[in-house]
């Protein structure tokens, strides 16, 4: 009887430190959670590849987490913000390779959907240093011992499918018609050897020429090292010319500079941005010596402007993604405007001009 009252005496001990214990009931937590999981969604930094931050959806419930994975020292989880929910990113619109702002997705899981592959940053086999972060780890460990879903097949497609099977054996489906062959020659005249040669060397130089097409073609392609090494600097040192223009001074093809401008969070190439900004700094600057002669406090409040615009254009070369200020696209417009007023004028004087003329 007494040994028996230490073992229920030890048991209960046993399990007021499993609740009590805040880091058990935690684990416990999170594997439960794990089991709800209906997506997940994790984004690498295109700038600072270091900085991972991963969307989870828990039915309608949905959580983002921040965290940091150093080289050389621990995964650490940071405070995290709500960023994809709050800029009005869609769930069904992700994908893998998807590019938000400055995040680019490296994982995409979905309960409905097929298992994805995991690259070796992610993968829990491979990557021991995911300890570091049960937040994650436990996620994508619940994801990794996930049995594959077996195909299910249509009963209806599979029952015409025995029929079918059915009918060929008793006899009933049509047979396939023989192909017929067409004769290449005409049989009106007789062979002509000469004829024959001559087609025979059209046809080795056509091939030919289609080797030496090939082999240029070769030849002409960037290596995959050159486009690889092509960072956010390189872009933006061609910023002020045509995407078509960059692209050949880069010596990469135009679909390769956009794919490359995609990674780096550039929706659009920002030459049209820049430009419209460099025409308004120099009409501002032709203003501005107009107005000195005149009225100086004039001249001081339009170089202010003119300083603003070239700050805005600077932004914009660092941070291509920014869009024009509403205020500057305002002034654009009055500016065109007034162009506009300014050309109608003087071609109004020539035509004065000439008619008292004649």
């Amino acid at each position: 009887a007494d040994l028996f009252t230490l073992k229920r005496k030890h048991s209960i001990k046993k399990k007021s430190l499993w609740v009590k214990s805040p880091v058990l009931a935690s684990l416990r937590l999170l594997r439960t959670m794990a089991h709800s999981l209906t997506s997940l969604a994790i984004f690498q930094g295109v700038n600072h590849k270091e900085m991972i931050r991963s969307l989870h959806v828990y039915g309608s419930v949905e959580i983002e987490r921040e965290f940091l994975f150093e080289r050389k020292g621990r995964y650490v989880e940071k405070k995290a913000k709500p960023l994809f929910c709050s800029e009005g990113l869609q769930r069904a619109e992700i994908s893998l390779g998807l590019v938000f702002g400055t995040w680019r997705c490296i994982f995409v899981f979905r309960s409905n959907h097929s298992l994805p592959q995991f690259p070796t940053l992610l993968c829990p086999s491979r990557n021991p240093k995911l300890v570091d972060i049960p937040n994650l780890a436990n996620v994508l460990k619940f994801i990794s011992e996930l049995k594959p879903k077996k195909p299910c097949f249509d009963e209806h497609k599979l029952l015409d499918l025995v029929f079918k099977e059915d009918r060929v054996g008793d006899g009933e489906v049509d047979q396939a018609k023989p192909e017929r062959f067409a004769l290449k020659q005409d049989l009106n005249c007789l062979p002509d050897s000469e004829t024959e040669s001559e087609k025979s060397e059209d046809d080795q130089t056509e091939q030919s020429e289609s080797d030496v097409r090939t082999e240029i073609f070769k030849k002409r392609r960037t290596p995959s090292q050159h486009v690889a090494g092509l960072c956010l600097e390189d872009l933006s040192k061609y910023f002020g010319v045509p995407i078509v223009e960059a692209s050949r001074k880069l010596n990469v093809g135009l679909t390769v500079l956009k794919k490359k401008c995609r990674e780096f969070g550039i929706p659009r190439w920002p030459h049209r941005k820049i430009k419209s900004l460099d025409s308004l700094i120099h009409d501002l600057q032709e203003e501005a010596e107009k107005q000195q002669e005149k009225n100086k406090a004039a001249a001081m409040v339009v170089a202010k402007k003119q300083k603003k615009l070239e700050r805005e254009m600077r932004n914009i070369v660092e941070r291509p993604f920014m869009e024009i200020q509403i205020e500057t696209k305002r002034f654009r417009q009055d500016n065109f405007k007034k162009r506009h007023r300014a050309s109608r004028a003087k071609k109004n004087q020539e035509s004065l001009a000439t008619s008292s003329s004649t």
